[in-house]
């Protein structure tokens, strides 16, 4: 199939893509890589008469490590930002995470913040977002304003932004030192979407555990961060034993069957990814203060 007809507008600033936003209305959609979209409309899963194409607006690809966190352009491609050295040093977690993305020809084209204006449960971007606490910034007539995370994402595949807005930029803080981090997930095939992901961070002080919190993908509708710090608190790293973490999990994480796996084979699946990771991330954190030392 191919998408129905649709009027291509072509903004050259934020303030003119804002303006034709503020015209069309709930008839517009944006176009930034397009990987989620263009599939969509050619599936006339979405019909919309506007397309506002932003691939011509100047300063939006830009990727950069400041003010403690990275801060990443709506049309900066996922490609540029996981093979980037200063994020990967700055926030390994990003990087990695989108390692799990799709191909690498869809990275190429795919945008970090067209990922979480899409708000798919089951993409990876929008459960690092909410790991690292951060943020959304987005531009509408009336000027800039920030989304934190937890106030971004609605629902499945709904967001806090209004039809006349246009998400500029996503920060990702940095996680204090000592931390440790993982993304892992589980798919059928390699580029599927994942039955279930985790995404998780530890944090070691003087030896034990200070900190441990998760958040995951393809098990909720929006982006969840499980604290499971209780369950290990004061345990020396990285021989932590992680069983009661694992159960709170399973306790908290509520998911949906569907035509892929069951309610039960997803809480279970994540489960032992969220052991797992919680275990690696331990050893991560141990490592990197050895080195610091």
């Amino acid at each position: 199939m191919k998408p129905a007809p649709f009027v291509h507008h072509a903004p050259r600033t934020v303030e003119e893509a804002v303006a034709v936003l503020g015209e069309v209305g709930h008839d517009g959609k944006v176009l930034a890589g397009g990987q989620s979209l263009i599939p969509v409309l050619n599936m006339r899963l979405a019909t919309p008469a506007h397309l506002v194409d932003i691939n011509a607006v100047a300063g939006l690809d830009t990727v950069e490590v400041r003010g403690g966190a990275v801060r990443v352009g709506a049309l900066a491609r996922q490609r540029r930002v996981e093979r980037s050295e200063e994020v990967a040093a700055a926030l390994p977690l990003l990087c990695e995470a989108l390692t799990f993305v799709a191909h690498p020809v869809i990275r190429n084209r795919g945008t970090c913040v067209g990922s979480l204006a899409h708000a798919d449960a089951a993409a990876e971007l929008p459960a690092v977002l909410a790991l690292t606490g951060g943020v959304v910034e987005v531009v509408g007539p009336g000027g800039r304003r920030e989304f934190p995370v937890a106030d971004f994402f609605r629902g499945a595949l709904e967001t806090a932004l209004a039809p006349d807005e246009l998400a500029v930029a996503a920060r990702f803080p940095l996680l204090p030192p000592g931390t440790g981090t993982v993304f892992t997930e589980s798919a059928r095939r390699h580029g599927d979407y994942a039955l279930a992901g985790v995404a998780a961070a530890v944090s070691i002080q003087d030896g034990v555990v200070s900190s441990a919190r998760a958040s995951f993908v393809s098990v909720t509708d929006v982006p969840l961060v499980l604290d499971v710090t209780e369950a290990v608190r004061g345990q020396e790293a990285p021989l932590a034993r992680w069983d009661g973490a694992a159960d709170l999990v399973h306790d908290v994480v509520d998911p949906e069957s569907d035509i892929h796996a069951s309610a039960g084979y997803r809480r279970a699946l994540v489960t032992e990814l969220a052991r797992r990771a919680f275990a690696d991330a331990a050893s991560r954190a141990v490592k990197e203060g050895d080195s610091a030392a």
